[in-house]
């Protein structure tokens, strides 16, 4: 026989922002930390990075370009998917260029100040959140060169398969 007494009735509980707090402060700090890299790592993903695009890449030529630029330009070049590469085909009367089509930074890492002078560039475009689509050359002096003409930057070839 079924029974006549009603259902007892169970009184839903709201979760209090006291015990939500921590878990959403938890939640948020470990959101951040997932996404937060050193500096360190900044620098070493600028130079992986270059090393999968950059025909001209060795971390021999690589490094004291990238190492060179503050690490908070670095980071805006990075959400930009931006890269920096050392091309020793660029002249010594111009040896900063930015391609803006391809979103590169070059230096010839040969020349004597050519990595400061691109870290100086690329400190005052970031600042700036100016990246124009031409093509910028740069003189060793850090003017900007007029009429000067420069190779074509190629990125290097991907490997069969990774398409």
């Amino acid at each position: 026989m079924p029974s006549l007494t009603p259902p007892r009735r169970v009184r839903a509980r709201s979760a209090s922002p006291r015990r939500l707090f921590p878990l959403a402060l938890a939640l948020l700090l470990g959101a951040g930390a997932a996404h937060a890299q050193s500096d360190n790592e900044v620098y070493e993903a600028a130079i992986a990075k270059a090393s999968r695009l950059c025909p001209g890449h060795s971390k021999d030529r690589t490094t004291p370009g990238v190492r060179a630029v503050a690490v908070g330009a670095l980071r805006v070049l990075a959400q930009r998917n931006y890269t920096m590469c050392p091309d020793r085909r660029l002249d010594a009367a111009a040896p900063a260029v930015w391609y803006g089509q391809a979103g590169v930074f070059a230096w010839n890492p040969e020349v004597e100040g050519a990595a400061k002078l691109i870290a100086r560039q690329i400190d005052a475009m970031t600042r700036k959140e100016d990246f124009p689509p031409e093509t910028l050359v740069w003189k060793a002096d850090g003017r900007p060169a007029q009429g000067v003409t420069v190779p074509m930057f190629e990125p290097r070839p991907r490997p069969v398969g990774s398409y």
